[in-house]
């Protein structure tokens, strides 16, 4: 990934006054990036389907972020403060664009003693199969099934993450689930 801790803390534009105290406060901004970064390209990824735009996405969601890290009172909460942010960025851009278009990442996984030239082709069918069926659905029911089924997300946090009520998130996901399985049936046929 092309996206550099220290160039989001520097964008971020956060001023201290003493040289050793601005370099321990992009040390600690570099540190929480780096723990975070890969979490919320992944979520972000998973909700827009484009690993170029994945990646812009996550480094205008670190700049909010740091941007506004004085509102956060709890650092226990950073980690649902920050993917709330991911999500509404990524919600907010599909919006923007009235488009969602689908692509790999970039990184080729690595591969153990196990896999196998068939088993990684499968492993690809299926993961564009899934692919192919996450097109279907709307931003918002993407984005909900995502958190619930992928990310194992309580209902209560989905609905935080997305701003909406328990009600619409199990709205969301009931018809998300509802389009996927009617997906997964024509493919059957």
């Amino acid at each position: 990934m092309k996206i550099k801790a220290r160039s989001l803390s520097l964008e971020a534009g956060i001023a201290v006054s003493e040289p050793a105290e601005l370099r321990q406060e992009r040390e600690r901004q570099d540190q929480w990036i780096a723990e975070n970064l890969r979490r919320v390209f992944i979520q972000i990824y998973r909700i827009v389907g484009n690993a170029a735009d994945a990646q812009d996405l996550t480094q205008e969601t670190f700049i909010k972020a740091l941007q506004h890290r004085d509102q956060l009172k709890d650092s226990q909460k950073a980690a649902h403060w920050l993917s709330r942010i991911a999500t509404n960025t990524a919600i907010d851009f599909l919006r923007r664009s009235r488009r969602a278009s689908f692509c790999e990442i970039g990184a080729a996984p690595e591969l153990s003693a196990d896999d196998n030239p068939e088993r990684l082709v499968l492993q690809s069918e299926h993961r564009d199969y899934l692919e192919d069926g996450l097109r279907l659905l709307s931003p918002r029911e993407r984005a909900a099934l995502i958190l619930r089924d992928v990310e194992d997300m309580p209902a209560e946090e989905v609905a935080r993450e997305l701003d909406c009520s328990k009600a619409t998130v199990r709205s969301h996901i009931a018809n998300a689930r509802t389009k996927f399985r009617r997906y997964l049936e024509r493919r059957k046929r």
